[in-house]
């Protein structure tokens, strides 16, 4: 076995992933996630990330897949990701065969993860399922529009906020108030007491109990805040009360391959009040418009409860539109 060498299976070699390999990981991942791969932006990062294990397979030398694990929850959860295969590879059972070594390899290094978890965003079918729990299912919507139609596009809601028109329920003076009502949390002391309240999960039917940041699960827990704090994401909470109904946050946009290169943003969505959904992606368009550029894609994870009048919401101007019809967030776990 060459020196540096992880393992061999199946007629592979098994290597840690190094910064170098940067452009042959790039080629194996055409077309991965219809142009939305967060990878190319990430690969570096990921390279120096605490408790982030990323193994490349080889064949006869030439890279054919990649796959990822995350240890989080204070050393309980992995938290499985970014596995591609080459397309000359594909199903011919690589992907199963770099997934159970690279499980085997984080158990070497981090014996005391008990479980794995990850999301996808196509139905599992019944052989995943039957290996996996599913714990919860998000809806996402997804808009389109280039960096210049935005200030209309938010204006548009707004407008719509201002008549009444969302109050779903409330009154019209809820919705002239909505906005005012989301406080973006500055600090980790008020992070911290956020997400350590205990009633949280069940106040804001957290998806399988987890905060899921960017299709990463991860349980409310204070070794994970860490985590969090590391992603540089801009949080906003209903300020109506003592004890937040609503809890979201936006990823700083970031670059994708999408048509030879556009911007992706993701908000995700916590609670089940429409028109806190509403004033909250509202809010967090504002404060990021400033930073979109060229061909904006931007995905919306929310309760399934939320999915049809966010729609609505969203319909009606012409700069920014529904680019994916209806879809869903698994979020899966297997013990053991």
């Amino acid at each position: 076995m060459e020196a540096g060498c992880l393992g061999e299976k199946d007629g592979l070699t098994f290597w840690l992933a190094r910064p170098e390999d940067y452009d042959d990981v790039m080629a194996i991942s055409e077309d991965i996630y219809w142009g939305n791969d967060y990878l190319p932006h990430r690969y570096h990062t990921w390279m120096t990330e605490p408790d982030r294990v990323v193994i490349l397979a080889r064949r006869e030398r030439k890279l054919v897949a990649l796959e990822s694990g995350l240890v989080v929850d204070g050393g309980q959860t992995v938290v499985v990701e970014g596995l591609r295969v080459c397309p000359t590879e594909r199903g011919r059972g690589v992907a199963g065969v770099i997934q159970r070594f690279t499980e085997q390899y984080i158990l070497q290094l981090y014996p005391s993860v008990r479980v794995r978890r990850l999301t996808r965003g196509d139905n599992p079918g019944p052989e995943k399922l039957s290996k996996f729990k599913v714990l919860a299912r998000r809806a996402i919507l997804s808009l389109r529009g280039k960096a210049e139609s935005f200030d209309g596009f938010i204006s548009h809601l707004k407008a719509k906020l201002n008549t009444g028109e969302v109050s779903d329920g409330g009154s019209a003076h809820d919705s002239v108030e909505l906005e005012s009502k989301m406080i973006t949390l500055m600090d980790h002391h008020q992070l911290k007491a956020l997400l350590l309240d205990p009633d949280l999960p069940s106040r804001l039917q957290l998806p399988g109990g987890a905060i899921i940041q960017d299709w990463q699960p991860l349980q409310p827990v204070e070794s994970n805040l860490e985590v969090l704090n590391r992603r540089n994401l801009t949080w906003l909470v209903d300020g109506s009360n003592e004890k937040p109904m609503f809890m979201s946050f936006h990823t700083p946009p970031y670059p994708i391959p999408l048509d030879g290169g556009a911007f992706r943003l993701n908000i995700d969505l916590f609670g089940t009040i429409p028109f806190l959904a509403k004033a909250a992606l509202t809010a967090h368009l504002e404060k990021v418009r400033g930073e979109l550029q060229g061909t904006v894609i931007f995905h919306v994870y929310m309760h399934p409860s939320l999915w049809e009048g966010m729609k609505q919401f969203c319909e009606g101007d012409e700069g920014v539109k529904q680019c994916k019809e209806f879809w869903e967030q698994f979020f899966l776990e297997v013990k053991g």
